[in-house]
């Protein structure tokens, strides 16, 4: 039975101090048990993750870019390859996510290039799908993630998708407070897992499928208890090493 995922996306978020003190406590965490049942995976600002590589000494941390550009070097000026990362010890980037999609106008094409750069570096993206508000009242949830992930498959081709991460997050609850039911989000964790074994059976099953979408310690249990659900993506919550720590505790007692 593979680890329950938590990613800590801090965002635009955190500075020097809070982020030393997050993670000299998140050293010092105690697993009940002497177990560690799950991987984390920190997602700080980028100008910080050489400083958090320098600190993290657990085995189950790792490091992870919240975005990475197309190019590997060149006049490309405020950006960050994936050779940048590599070299820093990153292991994980996140692409696709609707704030990026909405603010940086970044579209599904953009998005699966950069998956295969992320890819051919041998690090690990976690690829975020979702749909918005107006696209779940029309019920298009589950078309506009298999558009998302099409724009990958066709691309690259489904192998592409071997020992990746893709992250659900319905924009419509990502900051707002409101989570998906359990019982809805299972579902389309069940669809994307289903959509990607059509095109390739044989790593369909090394496929880590998130949910992210006001995710805290109050509904990670519930979520997790669903059987498609690998793990979370952890926004707002994450920022507060109480809350965090909490839900860490919630995932090793499961």
């Amino acid at each position: 039975m593979k680890k329950k995922l938590i990613i800590a996306n801090w965002k635009l978020n955190g500075n020097k101090l809070s982020i030393l003190n997050f993670l000299n406590q998140l050293n010092k965490y105690d697993y009940k048990e002497k177990k560690e049942k799950c991987k984390i995976v920190m997602s700080f600002p980028v100008i910080y993750l050489y400083l958090a590589k320098t600190i993290i000494y657990k085995k189950n941390i790792f490091l992870g870019a919240q975005n990475v550009d197309l190019n590997l070097c060149g006049p490309f000026t405020g950006e960050i390859s994936v050779n940048m990362l590599k070299d820093i010890g990153i292991n994980y980037v996140i692409l696709g996510h609707s704030e990026r999609r909405k603010y940086h106008k970044e579209n599904d094409a953009l998005i699966a290039k950069k998956f295969k750069i992320v890819k051919e570096a041998n690090l690990i993206p976690i690829l975020c799908v979702g749909e918005n508000k107006e696209e779940k009242k029309l019920g298009k949830t589950q078309e506009v993630c298999a558009r998302q992930l099409n724009s990958v498959i066709s691309m690259w081709g489904p192998q592409i998708f071997n020992d990746t991460i893709i992250a659900y997050e319905p924009i419509w609850a990502i900051g707002s407070g409101e989570t998906a039911t359990p019982c809805s989000v299972q579902k389309i964790h069940k669809f994307i897992k289903e959509y990607i074994k059509e095109y390739d059976i044989a790593n369909s099953e090394k496929i880590t499928v998130q949910y992210g979408g006001s995710v805290d310690e109050n509904n990670v249990t519930q979520l997790l208890y669903e059987a498609d659900i690998d793990g979370v993506l952890v926004g707002g919550a994450s920022l507060n090493y109480n809350k965090f720590k909490k839900i860490i505790d919630i995932v090793n007692s499961l």
